[in-house]
């Protein structure tokens, strides 16, 4: 398994416990556009959720930017050890 699909794997369970929803899967083109309770509120638990799984810290920058899971992804890549 490519170190990727590790991080995918992981993120996808931050989001199942964010969203308690154990079925979720996410994707990379997946958006706030695609989860009904995608909602600001929801963003920023979403954010600190990941902050805390990946043990590391997000700039509002970094976090404005990202357009889509995939994004994500490739940030935590970069970021996250």
């Amino acid at each position: 398994m490519s170190n990727r699909e590790v991080l995918q794997q992981r993120l996808n369970e931050v989001f199942q416990d964010v969203f308690d929803d154990d079925e979720l899967a996410i994707f990379p083109e997946m958006t706030a556009a695609d989860l009904d309770d995608w909602d600001s509120l929801m963003h920023i638990t979403l954010v600190l959720a990941v902050e805390r799984q990946f043990s590391i810290r997000l700039k509002a920058a970094e976090v404005g930017a990202l357009e889509n899971v995939g994004q994500m992804i490739a940030l935590l890549e970069k970021r996250a050890a």
